[in-house]
């Protein structure tokens, strides 16, 4: 009986952290995409400074 408790709970610990690493892989790739798209707004401000802010 003390086995199949042992089982059940490394079963349920397993799910728990594969859910959290599924999140934090989210996480990082919604990241990159924000860095990545203000890297290319910062560029295009640099290049064409009179066209994006028409001060």
């Amino acid at each position: 009986m003390n086995f199949l408790k042992l089982i059940v709970a490394l079963a349920l610990s397993m799910f728990v952290l594969s859910g959290c690493t599924l999140l934090a892989i989210a996480d990082a790739a919604g990241s990159a995409v924000v860095y990545g798209v203000k890297t290319t707004v910062n560029v295009l401000d640099a290049v064409t400074p009179d066209i994006v802010n028409k001060k």
